[in-house]
C-alpha cells in the first residue's frame, strides 16, 4: 500500500480492498478536471517528527484551507488611551495584523506554490520570530526566558498550521458530507450549485478575537474548521498588550528613506526637504517610539500587567479587575477590528494589489515570510465573500470584545450575530441606558465546565443572555462537559497531556473542538441569510448532532467543582484513573455488546444547556421585521428537523461511511464517567432562575426532540465515535 493510501486509510478508516461511492448524487465521484492536481493533507517532515504534541489535526469540512498573513498600516495612527508607562503611551494603533483562513481551491499543496516556489509554504503556529515569541510566553507565565525557549523548542516550535499560504480561494460548491463521513477525498469533489444559487458560492465572513495570552494562530483549529465549512475567517492579532509578544513593523517614511533592514529616518530634519517624507512624519508624529525603534523599523508589545494588580484575571483577586486598562484594551481591539474590516472590504472589491503593496509581512520586515503575498491572484477574490454581513466570534477576553461589538452596531453596522466562547465577564461594562447600545442580535455562548463554576463570571454571562432575549434576539448558552478554559484553543490539542493531567479535563481535546464547531454551525444555520453560500454549505455538509435541541438543565451541577483556589482553572476528578478506565469500558460495552448503538443517549451526555429561546420567542423573532428569509432558517427554527431528513437532504447509509478508524482506540479517548445521562431532578430550570416569570418548557417535548438520531452512537455517526481522524 502506498504512502498516500496509508494516509487516507488512517483518515477514513476504510478498507481500500473495497470500492464505495459514498458521495451520493450530489458528487460526481471524480475530480471535476482530471488535469488539476489533487489536494492532499499537509505531509511535510514537520508533521512526522517524533514530538508527541507537534501536529494540529486536519479540519473536518469539505474544503481544503488556505491562509494569508497580512499586516498593513492603519488609516489614522494614534494612541488609544492616556495610559502611559515610563512616559510613553502603551496602547498605540499603528498597524493591523491578521491571518485570513479561507476555503481553498483544488490542488492546494501540490505542484508549484502560487509564488512559483517548488514547495508550498505554511505559516508557523508559533508566530515569527519564534524565539522572541517563546520569550514573550515565558514572561507572561513568570518564567525565565530559557524555560520558554526550551519548552516550545521541544514541542511546538516546528508546528505549522493546517493551511497553505496564498492558495487560490475555492470557486466550487462542495458535495454533500465532510471528511469525517467520507474521508479526505471529499475535498477533491465538486457538488452541484443549490437551486437558485450562482455557479460559484459567495462565502460568509467571520471575524475572530483571541483571548489573553493568545494570538492570531492560537485558535487555528476553530478558525480552520470554520474555513473548511465555507467561511472566510479573519483572525486579528491584538496589539493591546493582551498577547504574549507581538511585533509591529513601521511604515516606510518617505521615498527611499528605509534601509534593507527596515530602518527609517529618525526625525523630520533627516528628510532633507523631501515633501513625501515630511508628510509621512506629520502623519506618524503622534506615535511614541524611541530613536532606536525608528532606526530598526519595528518595536514589540509584550503582555501588559496591571500596575499593583498583576493577577486581576484571577477569580479570587480581592482588588478586582483593572477597569481602566481593560476598557482601553477593548477600545483598541474595536479599532483593530474596524481596520481589519476596512482591509477586507478593499480585498473584496478586487483591489487586493494595493493591500499587497502595503503589506509589512514580507521577508524585509521582522516576523515576515519571504513568500509574503506572492502569487495571489487578487482578481479571484473580487466578491468572493460577503462584507455586507458578518459574524463576530471570540474567546475569553475576545468574547468580551464581541459583546462590545454587538452593543455598538452603529460602528459595526454589518454584524449579524455573535458567538462567545468561554467569556471572561469581568471587563464587561454594564449596559448603558440607551437601548440602542444593548444586544439586539442573536447570541451563542459556549462555556467550559471549569468556568461554569466561577459564580460571578457565570452570572455575568447569564446577564448577557437575558440582555439579548429581552430585546427579542434568540440567545443560547451551553457548556461542554469535562472541558477547561483552554479547550477551545490549540493549546488543548498541542498540550493535551497537560490539559488532562494538570487541568483535569476529561473531554477529548479534539472532541471539545468538534462540539464547539457543531454547536456554532447549528447556530449559524439559523442566523445566516439564505443568500451566498453559508447556509447552503452548512446544510449540505455538516454533521447535525442536534445540540441546540438539548433540553434545559433543571439544576446547576457541582460534582466536579474544585476547591476555591482552583476555581476556573481546573476540575475536580476523584478516583481519576478508575473513572477514566470505567468510561472507556462503558463505551466499548455500549458499542460492541448491546444490540443497538446509543441506547439511552441524549445530547446531555456531552453538553449541558442552560439558556435557549422558547418556540414562541423564535417565532416572534422570525416575524419581526421580516426576518424569516433574511435572518433565520424559519422551518428549522420553528419546527426542528422533524423526521430527521437532514433538511431535505438525503442521508447516506453506505456501509463505508460507518467504518471505524483504527487510528485511535476507545481507551485513548479521555472521556469521563460523568458523561452519562443526567438525572433531571425536579426544580426550577437554571435559565428560569435568571428569568423569573417565564413559562416552563414542555419536558416531554424536549425529551422527544432529543432522542439520538438514527444510525448514531452516542449522538454521532458511527465513523465518528472514536473522535476525529487525524492524518
Amino acid at each position: 500500500m502506498s504512502f498516500l493510501e496509508r494516509q487516507t486509510t488512517r483518515i477514513t478508516g476504510t478498507d481500500h480492498g473495497r470500492r464505495h461511492n459514498a458521495l451520493g448524487s450530489s458528487g460526481s465521484g471524480r475530480i471535476p478536471n482530471a488535469k488539476k492536481p489533487r489536494s492532499r493533507p499537509p505531509a511535510s517532515l514537520r508533521d512526522h517528527l517524533p514530538y508527541p504534541t507537534s501536529v494540529l489535526s486536519p479540519a473536518s469540512g469539505p474544503y481544503s484551507i488556505g491562509s494569508m498573513e497580512i499586516e498593513v498600516p492603519v488609516e489614522n495612527p494614534r494612541p488609544i488611551s492616556d495610559i502611559t508607562r515610563h512616559g510613553r503611551h502603551i496602547l498605540q494603533l499603528e498597524t493591523v495584523l491578521f491571518t485570513l483562513y479561507y476555503p481553498a481551491s483544488f490542488g492546494s499543496g501540490t505542484g508549484k506554490a502560487p509564488g512559483g516556489e517548488k514547495k508550498w509554504g505554511r505559516e508557523t503556529w508559533l508566530p515569527r520570530p519564534r524565539m522572541e515569541t517563546a520569550k514573550g510566553y515565558a514572561k507572561f507565565a513568570g518564567l525565565p526566558s530559557f524555560v520558554g525557549i526550551g519548552l516550545f523548542g521541544a514541542t511546538t516550535m516546528l508546528t505549522k498550521l493546517r493551511a497553505y499560504r496564498n492558495s487560490p480561494p475555492a470557486t466550487h460548491w462542495p458535495p454533500e458530507g465532510n471528511t469525517k463521513k467520507y474521508g479526505y477525498t471529499v475535498k477533491n469533489q465538486q457538488g452541484e450549485p443549490p437551486e437558485g444559487m450562482d455557479s460559484e458560492p459567495t462565502f460568509p465572513l467571520l471575524m475572530f478575537s483571541h483571548g489573553l495570552g493568545g494570538s492570531r494562530t492560537a485558535y487555528s483549529s476553530l478558525c480552520s474548521e470554520f474555513a473548511s465549512y465555507g467561511f472566510v475567517v479573519c483572525a486579528v492579532e491584538h496589539r493591546d498588550g493582551s498577547g504574549p509578544r507581538s511585533f509591529i513593523n513601521h511604515k516606510k517614511r518617505g521615498k527611499n528613506k528605509k534601509d534593507q533592514n527596515g530602518g527609517a529616518k529618525v526625525d523630520k530634519a533627516d528628510c532633507n526637504g523631501d515633501p513625501g517624507c515630511e508628510k509621512e512624519f506629520e502623519k506618524w508624529q503622534h506615535m511614541d517610539h524611541t530613536e532606536e525603534e525608528i532606526r530598526r523599523g519595528y518595536h514589540n508589545v509584550d503582555y501588559i500587567f496591571p500596575k499593583g494588580n498583576p493577577m486581576d484575571t484571577a477569580p479570587n483577586n480581592e482588588q478586582g479587575v483593572d477597569g481602566e486598562l481593560r476598557s482601553a484594551q477593548i477600545e483598541m481591539r474595536l479599532c483593530e477590528l474596524e481596520e481589519a474590516y476596512r482591509v477586507l472590504k478593499i480585498i473584496c472589491a478586487g483591489d487586493g494589489e494595493e493591500i499587497a503593496r502595503q503589506n509589512l509581512r514580507t521577508g524585509a520586515y521582522v516576523g515576515g515570510s519571504s513568500r509574503g503575498l506572492a502569487g495571489v491572484d487578487w482578481a479571484q477574490w473580487k466578491h468572493r465573500f460577503h462584507v455586507d454581513k458578518m459574524t463576530m466570534a471570540g474567546h475569553s477576553f475576545g468574547a468580551a470584545t464581541v459583546v462590545e461589538v454587538l452593543r455598538h452596531t452603529e460602528r459595526f453596522t454589518n454584524v449579524q450575530a455573535g458567538i462567545i466562547y468561554d467569556i471572561w465577564g469581568a471587563p464587561i461594562k454594564p449596559p448603558v441606558e440607551d437601548p440602542k447600545h444593548r444586544i439586539h442580535l442573536p447570541l451563542l455562548g459556549i462555556s467550559s465546565e471549569a468556568f461554569m463554576y466561577w459564580e460571578k463570571n457565570w452570572d455575568a454571562t447569564m446577564s448577557l443572555m437575558n440582555e439579548a432575549s429581552e430585546h427579542g434576539a434568540p440567545a443560547y448558552l451551553l457548556t461542554v462537559r469535562g472541558s477547561v478554559h483552554i479547550s477551545q484553543s490549540d493549546f488543548s490539542i498541542l498540550y493535551k497531556h497537560i490539559t488532562s493531567f494538570f487541568l483535569k479535563a476529561t473531554v477529548h481535546p479534539q472532541r471539545a473542538i468538534d462540539l464547539n464547531i457543531s454547536t456554532s454551525l447549528e447556530f449559524l444555520r439559523l442566523v445566516t441569510p439564505n443568500s451566498g453560500g453559508g447556509k447552503s454549505i452548512i446544510d449540505r455538509c455538516m454533521t447535525d448532532e442536534k445540540i441546540l435541541q438539548t433540553p434545559l438543565l433543571e439544576d446547576m451541577p457541582d460534582d466536579h467543582r474544585p476547591d476555591d483556589e482552583w476555581i476556573a482553572a481546573r476540575l475536580r476528578v476523584e478516583h481519576e484513573f478508575r473513572k477514566r478506565m470505567a468510561a472507556g469500558v462503558q463505551r466499548k460495552f455500549k458499542r460492541n455488546l448491546k444490540g443497538e448503538r446509543g441506547t439511552g443517549y441524549t445530547t446531555e451526555d456531552e453538553m449541558w444547556c442552560f439558556y435557549k429561546p422558547t418556540d414562541e420567542e423564535l417565532r416572534k423573532w422570525i416575524e419581526d421585521e421580516g426576518r424569516g428569509e433574511k435572518r433565520i432558517d424559519e422551518e428549522r427554527a420553528t419546527k426542528g428537523d422533524g423526521d430527521g431528513d437532514n433538511g431535505g437532504k438525503h442521508e447516506h447509509t453506505d456501509s463505508s461511511s460507518e467504518t471505524e478508524s483504527t487510528l485511535r482506540s476507545d481507551d485513548e479517548i479521555q472521556g469521563s464517567s460523568e458523561q452519562t445521562q443526567c438525572d433531571e431532578p425536579p426544580g426550577e430550570p437554571v435559565k428560569d432562575k435568571y428569568r423569573k416569570g417565564e413559562k416552563d418548557t414542555d419536558a416531554a417535548a424536549d425529551a422527544e426532540a432529543n432522542e439520538a438520531p438514527a444510525e448514531t452512537w452516542l449522538g454521532v455517526l458511527p465513523a465518528l465515535r472514536d473522535g476525529p481522524q487525524q492524518g
